[in-house]
């Protein structure tokens, strides 16, 4: 028979102390004991969650990153767990731009807790262990959000508008690219959408440096996770640089930090995306043609695979950059850069370099190098 508690705050305090001080698991095992005990407690505990996940919005992660790593580091209970006290703790908290509104939205949903009262107040303890572990991450400002891109306005019929058409054109334009089983279609529609990001990105730029209050640039995170990272952060790398921005590998947190302006975000993330499910469904097919052939291919083949792609996509990326940007818009670009390089080196004052291991498989380098060159990747249209 169950207890009840006159004091649910004191019952989760005791908990709490008990259990997320102390990694033995007699510790946790006493901390859900007396959670389970005392049902009064449910909201006291996920009102202190909702404490903890602001703290760490304060030390600079986003919802994103808690969900990414909380995937990473337990399991699929405690991302339903974290994911619902992130909601909670939205309906308190400031409007924080549109990305990290995205964020919110793309939150993973999934059933109620199920099991018992101790099994569930070991998750929730499990979670708040990880929680409070977790390190400050570098703050990031959204691009446009409080100032720059804020003076144009939604309105209607105004750049901002027409931005966020554009984008949702490109958006489905790489959705039916990767979708399709026809590489004459899909090269068709990625072609397509390179060139309403090469456009999207000139206007903005142009438009940028006309505004009496000239954007500077922002940043985003985007996910670098297991496995074959080291190959897929020389892929982001290779596809921010291109488009005017600079990555950096956060590889203990399974993400890189791309800092650049707006529309150059914008295009980096969704390139990114798309040349990274065209490199999967590649190697898949290149599996398949060596098991065909009675070779066995091995995790060595794919991190060889991967690694090529990245590596010869780039290579087409930066060839394609020299000959894309007419003489008339190199004064603003030029600017941008700086900005770019400045705003990098302040966020991130010290990096260090990291040299590609195991790649060491030929058969994946050659297959990984010629899907590279069938991949589609187009140069930015000179202006008119």
């Amino acid at each position: 028979m169950s207890s009840t508690s006159s004091d649910p705050a004191g019952a989760v305090e005791r908990a709490l102390r008990t259990a997320l001080y102390d990694t033995a698991d007699a510790a946790l095992d006493a901390g859900a004991s007396l959670l389970a005990a005392d049902p009064a407690s449910d909201a006291e505990l996920a009102r202190r969650g909702a404490e903890f996940v602001a703290a760490l919005w304060r030390r600079g992660w986003q919802p994103a990153d808690l969900v990414r790593i909380v995937r990473r580091d337990l399991e699929g209970a405690h991302v339903g767990l974290v994911a619902a006290l992130i909601r909670a703790q939205a309906r308190d908290d400031r409007a924080r731009g549109r990305r990290w509104a995205a964020q919110l939205a793309e939150l993973p949903t999934g059933p109620p807790p199920s099991g018992d009262r101790f099994s569930h107040a070991t998750a929730v303890l499990e979670l708040y262990r990880l929680l409070l572990r977790l390190p400050g991450l570098d703050p990031l400002d959204e691009p446009g959000h409080g100032r720059g891109h804020h003076h144009r306005g939604p309105a209607a019929g105004s750049p901002a508008d027409s931005s966020a058409r554009m984008l949702t054109r490109i958006r489905a334009l790489l959705a039916k690219a990767e979708a399709t089983g026809f590489p004459e279609e899909a090269e068709a529609l990625t072609a397509k959408a390179q060139e309403l990001m090469a456009r999207h990105s000139v206007d903005e730029a142009l438009l940028d440096a006309r505004a009496p209050a000239p954007d500077a640039p922002g940043a985003c995170r985007i996910g670098v996770e297991p496995p074959y990272e080291q190959a897929k952060a020389v892929l982001l790398d290779a596809v921010a640089d291109a488009n005017h921005c600079r990555a950096v590998w956060n590889e203990p947190f399974a993400f890189s930090t791309v800092v650049g302006f707006e529309a150059d975000l914008e295009a980096v993330e969704l390139l990114y995306t798309s040349l990274l499910v065209q490199a999967q469904s590649a190697m898949a097919k290149a599996e398949a043609a060596q098991r065909a052939s009675g070779r066995r291919r091995t995790k060595t083949f794919r991190q060889s695979f991967l690694a090529a792609y990245a590596h010869r996509v780039g290579t087409r990326l930066r060839a394609a950059a020299e000959t894309q940007v007419s003489d008339d818009l190199l004064p603003v670009l030029a600017s941008r850069e700086v900005a770019v390089t400045a705003a990098t080196d302040r966020m991130f004052p010290q990096t260090v370099s990291t040299r590609l291991r195991g790649v060491t498989d030929e058969a994946g380098w050659t297959e990984g190098a010629e899907a590279a060159d069938r991949a589609r990747v187009r140069s930015r249209p000179r202006l008119p």
